[in-house]
């Protein structure tokens, strides 16, 4: 029997059906943790078409050309690989492992892309062979790019990431990429026949933005438009533009909640009293002088705009009343509009679950669930992972019996706990017990995961079926 915790002071996630399919057979979980250990992670391939879809029919409503690349480096599943590239969408890949396993799963130069912050001259030799384009940080990155390919005996096709955008006055910081304001001149002077880089063939412009702001993005696709144009005029041929990814999803029911834990954590912050979260850790705010100051360190996970309608933004961004909104240039232009989307490409794929190990109370009286598990494989930049989780137990539980826990992982670090937030649950769970953490596909799986101690990753499972299932319908992703 599963029951979500958190019934009153909750963050309720959205949850699909095909989860609360696998969390109804609590047998079918127990074999699979059996068979492969625990924590487990659980792909649910058809949600992933499903979300592939959703971007491309909103593409065709604009009429642009198109492509969508998968950002790899948010899950390792290899099924993911193969279900973008099956579904004729690239991969956006980050490390030359990624690279040459996403060439050996069926990529190629037209479906991937390599956009590593650190490229060795493997990584550019493999690329340059396999005409994979290269995005392009710095000068740096042009010299070793060009001396490989001149080595070779080929052309690198390579994209530059700009930087540095202006909007409303204020210059964008990022540690990526060519200020915007440099870039064309030094493409001028550097590319094309008579330039110093003869074997780097630019294609198109390239950038991502931090944060979340459909505003920024706007201006910054706007601004390059611009300069993909004027460039053009000049006599190259570039043809697409690549906004990259940071497209918000939601993972909650319920504003109301979102708002009301953030009230609640601000309170404890400033009270210094409270249980809200473990050792009344703030994540992120801080009382400074008397008064709660900076922000919260996590995702955020309430969003109103996200998806499909978070892009719409960027695309109908216009500079001015009296100006053409951008998928109006992108089509006068026949400019080829990319995504690089990880996250929202992930909503609502994958789950976790692991094995209830032990139950102690703290010298402070608190409850500790440990599972078998550990904080690296559920980690992402976020100070919390602000979902409830789901108790599957093995017998029936009563609410009379509730009690708040903290889940605490297997590595030798006070700091190994794996949900700061208190959760409450109806029961006390036993040894066997299990926890199903929801909507982990994207960033929450892999991101961080260490081996530390010798442990085990944790085994990547993907399926297509839905209902009845059984063991012989997950995949194991180390048999891809």
């Amino acid at each position: 029997m599963y029951t979500k915790a958190n019934k009153i002071n909750g963050l309720t996630p959205i949850t699909s059906e095909w989860m609360e399919e696998v969390m109804r057979d609590k047998s079918l979980i127990e074999q699979l943790i059996s068979k492969y250990g625990s924590p487990v992670n659980l792909h649910h391939l058809p949600t992933f078409s499903s979300n592939i879809e959703r971007f491309r029919e909103l593409f065709a409503q604009y009429g642009l050309r198109h492509q969508i690349y998968y950002a790899r480096k948010a899950n390792k599943s290899k099924a993911l690989v193969q279900k973008a590239l099956q579904s004729g969408i690239g991969v956006d890949t980050a490390s030359f492992r990624e690279l040459e396993q996403s060439l050996a799963l069926g990529g190629t130069g037209e479906t991937l892309v390599l956009t590593s912050a650190i490229k060795t001259k493997e990584q550019y030799a493999l690329a340059i062979k396999e005409q994979v384009p290269i995005i392009l940080d710095n000068v740096d990155e042009c010299e070793l790019a060009n001396t490989v390919a001149v080595e070779l005996g080929k052309v690198a096709i390579v994209g530059f990431r700009v930087s540095g955008f202006k909007v409303e006055d204020k210059k964008l910081y990022s540690r990526f990429g060519f200020d915007i304001e440099l870039l064309k001149q030094f493409i001028l002077e550097n590319l094309g026949a008579e330039g110093t880089y003869k074997n780097l063939n630019i294609a198109g412009l390239h950038f991502h933005l931090d944060g979340y702001s459909t505003h920024q993005r706007g201006k910054a696709l706007s601004d390059c438009i611009s300069m993909l144009s004027e460039l053009n005029e000049a006599g190259f041929n570039l043809d697409f533009i690549d906004i990259g990814g940071g497209i918000l999803i939601n993972y909650l029911e319920d504003e109301q909640e979102w708002s009301n834990f953030d009230k609640q954590l601000r309170v404890q912050v400033a009270s210094g009293e409270g249980n809200l979260t473990f050792n009344q850790n703030g994540l992120g705010y801080e009382l400074i002088n008397g008064n709660v100051e900076r922000s919260l360190k996590t995702y955020p996970y309430y969003n109103n705009v996200n998806g499909v309608d978070f892009l719409k933004q960027v695309l109908e961004y216009k500079e001015s009343a009296e100006s053409s909104p951008n998928f109006s240039r992108l089509q006068k232009n026949n400019i080829e509009i990319r995504i690089e989307p990880g996250r929202s490409l992930l909503n609502q794929i994958g789950m976790t679950i692991a094995k209830v190990a032990h139950r102690k109370q703290d010298a402070k009286g608190q409850w500790l669930v440990g599972l078998e598990m550990n904080m690296s494989q559920m980690m992402s930049s976020s100070a919390d992972f602000l979902l409830d989780p789901y108790l599957i137990y093995e017998d029936d539980f009563s609410e009379e019996s509730a009690v708040d826990v903290f889940f605490t992982g297997a590595y030798c670090l006070e700091r190994d706990v794996l949900l700061k937030r208190k959760i409450t649950l109806p029961q006390l769970p036993k040894i066997g017990d299990l926890v199903a953490f929801v909507n982990t596909a994207g960033y929450m799986m892999h991101f961080f995961e260490t081996e530390a101690h010798l442990f085990e990753l944790s085994t990547n499972l993907s399926f297509n079926n839905s209902e009845k299932l059984t063991v012989v319908d997950f995949v194991n992703d180390d048999m891809l």
